[in-house]
């Protein structure tokens, strides 16, 4: 198959450090790749992906008040290639709604990344007529309502890319942004209860993340717990092997939570709220715990030691893995693109 990808203009592709949606893309870039279909991805020109690349902004765009014209105009270039392909699988925010009102000759289909709410729904209750849409776990597709789902595929990674570690570093670890929701302050208040280190490595861009990194976590620091900063490539996956358990004690229906599987690929046991996606990756008292209150989530940070991490590893190995994650995406296309071709049929042989 010919197959443009279209990632969103904010980071490159792979992402030096925080970006889930890229690292996503890229996984599947170089999946598609490797089995030999014909893949153009449309991103920022500092993307390092070892695919045939395409893009409108030479590095990584802003997210101001201009980032919707910004999207746009990536997009547009984007969609300017499509008839050259058979899929276009896009994951902007914007794209498909451009797409939906207008006559592409590739396939689109799109991804929603994030939540399901109201501004959302309205936006993909359009773009699903014309834009097959796919979620990321079934939690969040539960959430969409009355907008329909093609079809659920959980996230993947490249084992080869994750080696496992052996815990030694006894600490806790936390990685993701600074957000109330993603509950950093939670983290530190359950460590410093049940006693372990816990290491911080977190995303600190926006506005919004500082103000709550200087008002509800900064404060907090000091003694066995440590912000490292926003941490990616060897340092990363040295902190995530080395880690005796990735706390992620979110607060929110979080669509999925790629730091879960990319600790559980190191061999980490995970502790974490029952939100979201997070019943959908860990397999409770066995690839970690999922606990709904503090004194639960320290209990659970006391007893990691439990948990088999080779049995971690073998979890990904059999429902997260990059060939998994390839393949159904090379399914759908596969089953759009034959849905497609029947719906020209018929509607030539009425015509």
């Amino acid at each position: 198959m010919r197959i443009l990808l279209i990632a969103p203009p904010w980071l490159p592709v792979p992402p030096v450090a925080y970006g889930g949606i890229e690292a996503v893309v890229d996984t599947l870039a170089r999946g598609l790749a490797a089995r030999g279909h014909d893949v153009l991805l449309h991103t920022t020109g500092d993307s390092t992906c070892p695919v045939r690349r395409s893009w409108t902004y030479d590095g990584a765009a802003k997210l101001d008040g201009a980032a919707t014209i910004t999207e746009l105009r990536h997009v547009v270039d984007a969609y300017e290639a499509a008839d050259r392909f058979d899929v276009v699988h896009d994951h902007t925010l914007v794209g498909p709604l451009y797409a939906s009102q207008r006559s592409v000759p590739a396939t689109v289909v799109t991804t929603n990344h994030g939540p399901f709410n109201e501004e959302s729904q309205a936006l993909y209750r359009i773009t699903s007529r014309r834009v097959p849409l796919v979620a990321i776990s079934r939690h969040q597709a539960s959430t969409a309502g009355d907008v329909p789902i093609a079809t659920v595929i959980h996230h993947g990674v490249d084992l080869d890319a994750y080696p496992p570690g052996d815990g030694n570093g006894r600490y806790a670890l936390f990685m993701g942004r600074f957000s109330p929701d993603k509950g950093v302050h939670t983290a530190i208040g359950v460590a410093r209860a049940a006693g372990v280190p816990l290491r911080i490595a977190a995303k600190m861009s926006e506005p919004a993340e500082r103000a709550y990194f200087e008002n509800a976590v900064e404060p907090l620091l000091g003694g066995e717990v440590e912000y490292l900063g926003d941490v990616g490539g060897e340092e990363k996956l040295g902190l995530l092997g080395k880690a005796a358990c990735l706390l992620n004690p979110v607060a929110w229906p979080e669509p999925f939570g790629m730091v879960m599987i990319e600790a559980l690929a190191c061999g980490t046991p995970v502790v974490a709220t029952p939100c979201g996606a997070a019943p959908e990756i860990v397999d409770d008292g066995m690839t970690g715990f999922l606990r709904a209150g503090e004194e639960e989530l320290v209990d659970a940070v006391r007893s990691v030691h439990q948990i088999a991490r080779a049995e971690c590893r073998r979890a990904v190995e059999r429902r997260f893995s990059a060939d998994r994650f390839v393949d159904d995406h090379v399914e759908m296309y596969e089953r759009v693109l034959d849905r497609r071709r029947c719906d020209r049929t018929a509607d030539a042989l009425a015509s």
